[in-house]
């Protein structure tokens, strides 16, 4: 029998038209579109299915609907009886996959990460910043590479075990970009809005961990893997501890993976839109683990069927 993982994207996996065939096709889905609306106040229907691209991907906007998505497809391979091992989610992801390991509700997730799109989004307008992905060094080395540049500069995701997009003041990100090219690496400018996993979060964090101080984790249900640690726990403070200081920490993704695979995961299936994670997690994972995405109600079938 197959080891499960389900995976959760974030920020960037985001297009016009992601979520609408779930939505026309399942109730429960329809349900987790409407409940996302009534708690953001936001039209997330009409974001996800009809853009324009430019207001769906404003991180305010963002957020809740990429969160919509991810709840949509995790509850339809729930009711289809896929039972992970473990869970845990890129960045934003990490909410949805507290929802699939029992810790919190739908509804909560929702008032969360609407909460954390508007954040993030006034502290970026207040510290502007940049990130860039580093291509071609190992992350012990971005790491020096970002102490050796200076300033407010750090890695953001472990994405890969050669690529990690580092973040902070915008002036010391590019000073990092040309260590990284002396280097013999590629260094490749980010569009985004704003400097996620830093220190300029900080003020967004510390709002965080209040709302968040304030929502009862239930036991997990499974294990889950927080973004801090890149260990996997079944114990909901540890969870919800970590989860208090992701917005300023980086994004242990390969620690993930690898962690997930000491575990004996040997199937990983990424739920919400795209198909980022699988890309990343495949550069990280033998050629012998399978990996799948279902953002659809065609990709869901797919995915169950090659699980049958």
């Amino acid at each position: 029998m197959s080891a499960i993982a389900v995976v959760f994207p974030g920020q960037g996996s985001q297009y016009v038209g992601m979520g609408q065939a779930f939505c026309e096709a399942s109730p429960t889905a329809k349900a987790v579109f409407e409940t996302a609306e009534a708690v953001s106040t936001l039209a997330i229907q009409r974001l996800c299915f009809e853009g324009p691209l430019e207001e769906l991907t404003q991180t305010v906007n963002l957020q809740p609907a990429v969160v919509a998505v991810d709840l949509a497809c995790w509850l339809a391979l729930k009711e289809a009886g896929i039972a992970p091992v473990a869970v845990a989610g890129h960045s934003l992801g990490e909410y949805p996959a507290l929802v699939a390991a029992g810790a919190i509700s739908p509804e909560e997730c929702l008032k969360l990460v609407s909460l954390r799109g508007r954040l993030m989004e006034r502290e970026a307008n207040a510290h502007p910043g940049a990130m860039s992905a580093i291509m071609g060094l190992n992350p012990e080395q971005v790491m020096l590479l970002t102490q050796e540049a200076g300033g407010v500069v750090q890695p953001a995701n472990y994405n890969t075990p050669s690529q990690t997009v580092i973040t902070g003041a915008a002036e010391a990100v590019a000073a990092a970009n040309a260590l990284a090219k002396t280097k013999g690496a590629k260094a490749i400018p980010l569009k985004v809005s704003g400097a996620w996993h830093s220190p300029l979060m900080e003020t967004a964090g510390v709002d965080m961990r209040a709302a968040l101080e304030g929502v009862n984790f239930q036991p997990l249900t499974c294990a889950h893997l927080p973004n801090t640690i890149g260990q996997p726990t079944r114990d909901a403070s540890v969870a919800k501890d970590e989860l208090m200081r992701q917005l300023t920490s980086p994004v242990r993704w390969v620690q993930t993976i690898e962690a997930l695979l000491a575990m004996g995961v040997d199937t990983f299936i990424e739920a919400g839109p795209k198909n980022v994670l699988a890309g990343l997690i495949r550069k990280t994972a033998p050629d012998t683990a399978r990996v799948f995405n279902v953002e659809d109600p065609a990709s869901l079938r797919a995915t169950l069927t090659a699980l049958a």
